[in-house]
């Protein structure tokens, strides 16, 4: 394994006489055994002097591995004694080096105690000091020297926490205390000679000295400086409290402005006399106007609780609007830094709003929600709201916008009854197929008066009145589906326009009326654009809804079941489309059913019943996809929903006719030719611009009437032998009903004897049914998937054209 060799001699099997076998295979080959005797003996030969030469070399191995591990013990030892003579000479040198530094740590220490001590005289020296001038300039009422004079004695007292064992230093404490009471009080008492609380104000206490004691009360315990603010700002409202009581006439909402036009002139009159005397950190003026709006909320909640039955729309909208223009006010004056403070309660704050309308609210209105796909992509920043004092009065407003909401209510009642009204009167819109279907103008003034309604009612409040609010616009959105939509689409009448077969089979143009006129069928396009319009907003209002309202209530805002009426009203348009050219098209097949196709004897160009339907075709299709410009999904769902109207329609007919001579199929065969091509055609007939069809339309019409060939091919195919006439028509339709079977045996015009055998033969040829399904007298194929249909049309086309 450490030397690998190829050599047979190596080899731990190793077998002499295989060996010596393979080197004389043949009594010939031992004529040169004296050569291969030579060539071994060498070979031993040099492995002797191999193994010689390595038993010689490893004589002294061992002797000079021993020398050398005694060599490694003696450097190791000597490493280790030096290693202890430097551990040695360091433990003396740090002894020395302590005996050194004794007497220095020594004087340190000294000199920190010392510098301690002095320090702590100096500060008791102090402390005492001014404990004596902070008690004699109280009782002199020197409070400008007091407010510095206290601040350092509260800082130097901070020193001698830790003494507080020692009763001098716990006496003096107390004698700072005691002072700091003493002041409170005394200042106390001067705020109330200066401003009594009970009578007429009058100018007590000078200024500066109350300027001063305000300093004071910033180093005393805070609420001494709470106490002054209260005192102060009540005793300033209460000439307010007189003025606005609930008995008086200024006290109502029409006389709102005289409160704001009080406190602006009040603040002024504060700013100009007392300005100075309260530190700028107080921010005096702000609270006088934050305690000015709690107490304002509070007076206007109860006396709109007392005369709720007075409140009208206009009144209460003009007392909420200047209500919210004072609080606008008072935010370009303050900054509300005191609406965060324990004594004042901060007011609710809508939560931030991403609403794009909010841009335009101040701005120019627009006419209509306008829905633009960039601005759904770009992503929304929340907007941060900038008034802290929005609701700080005008929250008392809430519990009366039922009358806003009930006045929305009738507003809007009406409006509809008005779109009704205007309809009727000046008719349906006039076609305009160059402009594609139109939007009926009262669907964009409902919405824009809904935009103006949630704009003003989220400025009035985010809670509850906006889920009211909601409530009713869900409520005129469903009746405007079904008052101005639905109510005005125009009614299926269930005359055939008196069309005979006579005059289906006269291709003259003109003969044949559709059902509806032209102008009724710009009218279905346009309530079918109204609604999609509509339906796509009621979404967009639903997202600016929830952006509006709390988040707490955004879960109660869903307006999906008016988005699925918006959706009927598309749909019943979509239906009303499809049957009119439907029906306008079942004379023509009718025609074609009666028609002797038995007695045709040559096959000529395409029929008159094919020229009749073309020609509805071309009459209809051109002015709905004019009319559904806009909305070409809609006009695609009409193209496939015609397809899968007409086609199983035209299947019917078909097997109507019968009996179907050879010619008469072949002539058959054509006009479904013909027809497929028109309705691949039809999304872009009588268009300049040529589209190509959209695959999920091509595929219903391509699978639908290669069945429509396939029943004819069958029918054309001689029913001698029976076999090979059940064998191609279940490999060409892939259909094993019965039934199916029967109409083409009768389109062939067979007796009832024959069709009784091939019906016999044709149920022992079926395929066998899956097993456990039991066969109900009729079996069909299961439903092929997309990429079987595909390949089976294409094997039947490769088939059909070896036959033809």
């Amino acid at each position: 394994q450490v030397f690998p060799s190829q050599d047979p001699l190596d080899r731990a099997d190793f077998n002499a006489v295989e060996y010596i076998n393979a080197l004389f295979p043949t009594e010939q080959s031992l004529a040169n055994i004296d050569e291969v005797v030579n060539k071994i003996r060498l070979k031993i030969r040099r492995l002797d002097d191999n193994i010689r030469t390595v038993v010689r070399g490893q004589t002294n191995v061992g002797q000079d591995g021993r020398q050398a591990l005694e060599e490694a013990q003696k450097a190791i030892q000597q490493l280790f004694g030096k290693i202890k003579d430097i551990k040695d000479k360091a433990e003396k040198s740090e002894q020395m080096v302590k005996e050194i530094t004794r007497d220095i740590k020594q004087l340190d220490h000294a000199k920190r105690h010392l510098t301690t001590s002095i320090t702590t005289l100096n500060h008791l020296h102090m402390l005492a000091g001014g404990v004596d001038s902070l008690e004699a300039m109280t009782r002199r009422r020197q409070y400008g020297e007091v407010a510095n004079l206290l601040q350092g004695v509260v800082n130097v007292l901070e020193h001698f926490n830790k003494y507080m064992g020692i009763p001098q230093i716990r006496q003096l404490s107390e004698r700072v205390k005691a002072a700091q009471n003493e002041l409170g009080q005394q200042i106390l008492a001067d705020f109330e000679e200066a401003f009594p609380s009970q009578g007429t104000k009058r100018p007590g206490g000078p200024s500066n000295v109350l300027r001063d004691a305000c300093l004071v009360a910033n180093v005393l315990d805070p609420r001494i400086k709470q106490e002054i603010i209260k005192k102060f700002i009540k005793q300033h409202l209460s000439e307010y409290l007189v003025l606005f009581q609930e008995n008086q006439d200024v006290a109502w909402l029409d006389k709102i402005d005289r409160r704001y036009a009080w406190i602006k002139r009040q603040l002024v009159d504060y700013e100009e006399k007392y300005g100075r005397m309260f530190p700028q950190e107080w921010c005096m003026t702000e609270r006088i106007a934050v305690e000015f709006c709690h107490v304002t909320r509070a007076e206007l909640a109860k006396i709109m609780r007392t005369r709720a039955k007075e409140i009208e729309v206009k009144l209460l909208l003009f007392a909420i609007q200047r209500t919210t223009n004072f609080e606008g006010l008072l935010a370009k004056r303050f900054s509300g830094c005191t609406l965060a403070d324990g004594t004042v309660k901060k007011p609710e704050v809508p939560p931030p709003s991403t609403n794009p309308f909010l841009e335009d609210e101040t701005g120019t209105e627009t006419d209509e929600i306008v829905i633009e796909k960039s601005d759904t992509d770009k992503p929304k920043k929340p907007k941060v709201p900038d008034n802290p004092f929005h609701g700080i009065v005008s929250k008392c407003f809430e519990p009366h916008l039922y009358v806003y909401i009930e006045s929305q209510d009738k507003n809007l009642g009406e409006l509809i009854d008005r779109f009704v009204a205007d309809f009727k009167a000046q008719g349906p819109p006039k076609p305009n197929v160059d402009e594609g279907g139109a939007v009926l103008p009262s669907c964009a003034d409902l919405f824009v008066y809904y935009k103006k309604c949630m704009v003003q009612c989220s400025q009035l409040s985010t809670g509850e009145p906006m889920i009211a609010l909601t409530t009713i616009f869900q409520k005129y959105l469903r009746e405007y589906a079904w008052k101005i939509l639905s109510g005005n689409l125009p009614k299926t009448t269930s005359s055939s326009g008196g069309l005979t077969i006579t005059s289906l089979l006269k291709e003259k143009e003109g003969s044949e009326v559709a059902k509806f006129t032209l102008e009724e069928l710009c009218l279905i396009c346009s309530i079918l654009s109204t609604a999609e319009y509509c339906l796509a907003t009621t979404q967009q209002l639903e997202e600016k809804l929830k952006e509006k309202v709390d988040a707490s209530l955004v879960e109660r805002i869903n307006l999906t079941g008016e988005m699925d009426t918006f959706s009927i009203v598309i749909s019943n348009s979509i239906q009303l489309l499809v049957q009119d050219l439907d029906a306008a098209c079942d004379p023509a097949l009718t025609a074609m059913s009666k028609m002797q196709w038995q007695n045709v004897e040559h096959v000529g160009d395409q029929s008159p019943y094919v020229t009749s339907v073309i020609l509805h075709i071309k009459q209809n299709v051109p002015i709905i996809r004019d009319n559904l410009a806009s909305t070409r999904k809609y006009f695609t769902q009409f193209c496939i929903k015609f397809a899968n109207s007409f086609i199983p329609k035209f299947i019917n007919h078909l097997f109507k006719c019968k009996p179907i001579s050879m010619v008469g199929a072949e002539q058959l065969l054509l006009d479904t030719h013909s027809l497929k091509m028109v309705l691949l055609d039809l999304p872009s007939i009588g268009s300049q611009v040529v589209r190509k069809a959209p695959a999920s339309y091509t595929k219903i019409v391509v699978k639908g009437m290669t069945r429509a060939e396939m029943i004819l091919k069958v029918v054309m195919a001689p029913h001698e032998p029976p076999v090979v006439f059940v064998d191609n028509y279940i490999k060409l339709l892939a259909d094993c009903s019965t039934d199916t079977f029967q109409k083409i045996l009768d389109m062939k015009g067979l007796k009832r004897s024959e069709q009784s055998s091939m019906l016999d033969l044709f149920r022992l040829r079926l395929p066998a049914p899956p097993s456990g399904v039991e066969n109900a007298g009729s079996l069909s194929l299961s439903a092929p998937t997309p990429e079987q249909e595909s390949s089976r049309i294409r094997k039947l086309e490769k088939l059909i054209k070896k036959r033809l």
